[in-house]
């Protein structure tokens, strides 16, 4: 019996709790509905035309001009040594005699021989004017004095190469055999020094795939270095390369003209700054507007009191904005601060 009346009393208790927060609930639904009005506050930005600076600042390494291996073409002994690390020589300058005797004889032999068959043709022809020669008498003597003379050219040059020279106007940055040095000609030719041309310099450096589509062969650029603090030098984009390595970058060389007074080296590094990409007016956003990626970037528009989400096009990023290539007009207001508690079609008050 007793048992029976405390069951009864649980449930009438449940019954009161139950209804009391019904009760409650409908009084707070009719409180909001009469007053309160569920909003999110944010801070906006207009979406506006702005001269967006565009800049490019990357690392690269110097190197010469020409950069030229120097090699024996005749073999030899080293007579004589005109040359030593740090010259300068200009092009056809003699670095190295290598003995030269019987390559002297060797040319005089080739040389009388050749003077011999070119009077000798000479002669047949008059005889053959006079119908004192054959036919046959001309072609020899034809023959004859052409091979004296290519053995004579072959000569001159045997006797020309016992001089090696530098190709090219330039330092030597290295020399690598000394006076009484045996050299050897092709197939195995003795490497003998190295000049460098330093007259103007040459820059390289890889840029992303991003930048390499902006720039252009002959645009200029501004190079500065560590060594030269207080100069600038200016250069010009001589070739970007048409295929990139496995990380999306591409080759890009820059010519750079010397100067006396402040000597660039081969093997320094610089900072090359890109100043021909353009600053130019474009729509521009704050970066703290961008929700989500910039991969997939999209923004919160306001219209009509409403967060609508939309997806856009970025460009490039100048310090804290961003371009905006496609998907925004000129004056529209976007979300940027505040937007992470809001989703699309979300009702929202603008701080001022």
């Amino acid at each position: 019996m007793k048992k029976g009346k405390l069951i009864i009393s649980v449930v009438a208790v449940l019954i009161v709790i139950v209804a009391i927060l019904v009760m409650n609930k409908k009084k707070m639904s009719s409180f909001t509905a009469g007053g309160i009005k569920e909003v999110y506050y944010v801070s906006v930005e207009k979406a506006s035309k702005k001269n967006l600076s565009e800049s490019l600042s990357m690392v690269g390494t110097i190197y010469a001009n020409n950069d030229v291996n120097v090699v024996s073409e005749t073999a030899g002994k080293v007579t004589a040594v005109f040359a030593k690390v740090g010259d300068y020589k200009t092009a056809g300058s003699v670095l190295f005699q290598v003995d030269d005797e019987l390559r002297k004889a060797a040319l005089m032999s080739a040389e009388a021989n050749y003077e011999k068959a070119k009077k000798d043709y000479e002669r047949t022809q008059t005889l053959f004017q006079q119908k004192s020669a054959t036919d046959a008498q001309l072609d020899m003597a034809k023959l004859g004095s052409a091979m004296a003379e290519a053995q004579y050219i072959v000569s001159k040059r045997q006797m020309a190469d016992t001089k090696i020279k530098t190709p090219i106007s330039g330092f030597i940055t290295a020399r690598y055999i000394d006076l009484g040095s045996m050299v050897q000609g092709a197939p195995q030719a003795t490497l003998v020094a190295n000049v460098v041309d330093i007259s103007r310099v040459k820059v390289k450096l890889n840029v992303a795939e991003a930048d390499a589509f902006i720039l252009k062969t002959g645009d200029q650029v501004s190079v500065a270095s560590d060594v030269y603090p207080e100069a600038t030098f200016t250069g010009r984009i001589e070739s970007i390369g048409a295929k990139g390595d496995d990380a999306h970058t591409f080759p890009v060389e820059i010519s750079i003209a010397n100067e006396a007074k402040h000597l660039l080296k081969a093997g320094m590094f610089t900072r090359v700054s890109f100043t021909s990409i353009k600053s130019r007016e474009t729509i521009v956003i704050p970066r703290a507007a961008i929700v989500g990626s910039v991969k997939t970037p999209r923004v919160y528009v306001v219209e009509n009191g409403i967060a609508k989400l939309r997806s856009i096009t970025v460009g490039n990023e100048s310090g804290l904005y961003i371009q905006v290539l496609n998907g925004l007009n000129d004056g529209e207001n976007v979300v940027v601060n505040g937007q992470n508690n809001i989703v699309d079609n979300t009702k929202i008050e603008v701080l001022k």
